[in-house]
């Protein structure tokens, strides 16, 4: 999807809009102080302040669709990290509790990896009050 642009293209690319969205997400996500430079962050900073529209130049293009990379990278990463680490665990433990009640076909959910991303995003959402 994100690749090097032509001098034609540059300002198709994304406008500033797109960039708040970005950085919204990477704030939210956890990875917009953790994950980037400071570089990074004040080159998208920047631009969002000065552009009005869609970017236009080809070098900023290209500089922003590498920091663009970097944050789905981190983003496919941690989704993958919490599946493993939260949600496969929720799964076991769900899976051997109904098959004590009697549901033979919970082994499946062991394994499932629909599940137990259900049960990691369910995880992340739940308010820490309601948290053991």
């Amino acid at each position: 999807m994100l690749e090097i642009v032509s001098q034609r293209n540059a300002s198709s690319v994304m406008g500033r809009a797109q960039l708040v969205k970005l950085r919204l997400r990477a704030i939210r996500a956890g990875a917009w102080f953790r994950n980037l430079r400071k570089i990074d962050r004040a080159l998208i900073d920047l631009t969002i302040m000065v552009t009005h529209d869609n970017i236009r130049s080809v070098a900023l293009a290209n500089n922003i669709i590498s920091v663009m990379k970097k944050l789905e990278g981190f983003s496919e990463h941690s989704l993958r990290r919490i599946v493993e680490e939260v949600g496969y665990p929720l799964a076991q433990k769900a899976s051997s509790l109904a098959q004590r009640w009697g549901n033979e076909s919970a082994n499946k959910w062991r394994s499932d990896s629909s599940f137990a991303s259900f049960l990691a995003i369910q995880s992340i959402n739940e308010p820490k009050t309601f948290k053991l």
